[in-house]
Formats: structure tokens, C-alpha cells, sequence
């Protein structure tokens, strides 16, 4: 019979080939972080698709494989799907020593898994706005030095600079202070909802010339408190629309031109590319 270790190394091994990333501590973290720790004591509810069904016993096992486990049915927020957040990693690439916001770190999971590849000398902060997720955070992060989780509002409140910045939950477009707090050559992962039809999930790379932007595939993800709803005044982009966008600008910087593919109170998207330096 196949063990918690196997069933754990073996996810680890899918997590880390769905990543697409040549970074090996990715499979190392998955591996050494127990998912189990961080979504309450089972049987826990799984959602499959459009269905809900419950494990048959509290044996982690049945946890290590891509499934989305239940937190808060009533509120909807579940342990998101680790193939998605795989990815989203792999594609940030956090390193050692980096500073990292985690926006809607929810029991913490997610959360452990970045703390440990930013490690050594590198610092998570991690805001939940839900008080009782931030609470099991607190306590499911408490061996984890290197994170602060912050019970608040991460749309009003000041993040610190960043090197890297990922969102869990989906905005109408990113709060101007998000894109402030990045670093130079900092990272951003956001889900992108301006309208029902147009969930993106979308990069951003502050650059020498502005912040660049990539709407790399489709993602759902919870609204964002405060940040959900776009005002009346506000241009919303078709998929197709959003989809061309290739720079996110502040307006207090730069008004909206004709390359403008989606506009907003205090940023707009445009198709206009900016030139990525190699990190080096």
C-alpha cells in the first residue's frame, strides 16, 4: 500500500513538472510541506468540477492529488487548485533572500510554500482579510519565521516593497499601491475579473519603462474585498481585449491613449509592449 510519504513525494513530482520550471526546490517544497496541516482535520470536502464529494476517511492521502479542498463552504473559499498555483510559482520564480506579499493567504498553505523558496533571508507578509482564516494562518504558519500574516485589508492598507506580489483573489483591476510596492524587476500574479466573461490571470514585471503585463490563461478566482467592482465610468475590455493587453499604467503617470485595451479610477491596460530585461 502506497504511503503518506509516496503519495506526498509523488504529488510533489506533478507539481513540480506542471510548474514548468527549471528550479528543483519546487518539487523539494511541495514534498516538505504537508498539505494536510494547513485545511483542518479531515474527512475534508473536495470540489471536482461542478461536484462535492467527501474523502472517506481523514487519511491524507486522498488530499495529495489536484483537488481544491473545502475551508469555508458558506463563504466559498476553499485550498485552491495546486496544479493553478504550481504554475503561478513556477512562473514567478521567487528566490532566496526576496521579499514576498501573499494577498488572501486563507489557512496558510500557499503561503509555507513560498516562505521556504525565498528562504533563507527572504520574508513573506501575509494578508487575510477573513478573521478566523487569518487566525488558522497565524497558527499554521507559527514555525515559519520568516512569515508575518496580517489580519487586514490588503486594497487599503500600505504593502511593503516587494520583489514579489501574489494575489488570490480577483480584482476589477489592481489597486495603484500594489503596483507601487513592487520592486525593481519585481513580480506580480493577479486574477484579472473586469467583467463575468473576462477572467484572466495576469503577470506583471515592473520594468525600466513601466510595468509590463502578460495575460497568460484563463483563472477564477473569489472577488477581492474593495477591489471587485469597477466604477461606472470605468472601460471594460472584451476577452479579446484584455487578452492583447501588454502594460498596465498608473494615470496619475500617464493619461489613457488609443492603445488603451481597458481603463479604469487610477490605472489602464494597454497593448503597447515594453522590452523585459533578462534577470540576470
Amino acid at each position: 500500500m502506497t504511503t503518506i510519504a509516496q503519495s506526498r513525494s509523488f504529488y510533489a513530482k506533478l507539481m513540480a513538472a506542471q510548474a514548468r520550471s527549471a528550479d528543483p526546490r519546487l518539487e523539494e517544497v511541495f514534498a516538505a510541506v504537508p498539505r494536510e496541516a494547513f485545511i483542518g482535520p479531515g474527512p475534508w470536502t473536495i470540489v471536482a468540477g461542478q461536484g462535492v464529494i467527501e474523502t472517506p476517511s481523514a487519511d491524507p492521502r486522498f488530499i495529495y492529488q489536484n483537488v481544491l479542498v473545502v475551508l469555508d463552504a458558506d463563504k466559498g473559499i476553499n485550498n485552491g487548485e495546486p496544479f493553478l498555483h504550481a504554475m503561478w510559482i513556477g512562473k514567478l520564480a521567487p528566490r532566496p533572500g526576496e521579499a514576498v506579499t501573499h494577498i488572501g493567504a486563507g489557512t496558510g498553505y500557499y503561503t509555507a510554500l513560498l516562505a521556504r523558496l525565498v528562504s533563507p533571508g527572504g520574508t513573506v507578509a501575509a494578508f487575510e482579510l477573513d478573521a478566523d482564516l487569518a487566525l488558522r494562518a497565524k497558527a499554521n504558519l507559527a514555525a515559519y519565521e520568516n512569515v508575518t500574516v496580517i489580519p487586514g485589508d490588503a486594497v487599503t492598507s500600505d504593502l511593503p516593497p516587494s520583489d514579489v506580489i501574489y494575489v488570490n483573489a480577483g480584482v476589477a483591476a489592481p489597486p495603484p499601491g500594489w503596483l507601487k510596492a513592487l520592486k525593481p524587476d519585481g513580480r506580480m500574479i493577479f486574477p484579472w475579473r473586469p467583467a463575468e466573461r473576462v477572467p484572466l490571470a495576469v503577470l506583471v514585471t515592473r520594468t525600466e519603462k513601466g510595468f509590463a503585463c502578460d495575460p497568460f490563461m484563463r483563472s477564477w478566482f473569489i472577488p477581492c474585498s474593495g477591489a471587485s467592482v469597477a466604477s461606472l465610468a470605468a472601460k471594460i475590455p472584451t476577452r479579446d481585449q484584455a487578452a492583447r493587453s501588454r502594460s498596465i499604467w498608473l494615470t496619475a503617470d500617464k493619461l489613457p491613449d488609443r492603445t488603451a485595451t481597458a481603463v479604469f479610477e487610477h490605472v489602464w491596460f494597454s497593448s503597447r509592449s515594453l522590452d523585459i530585461r533578462p534577470r540576470g
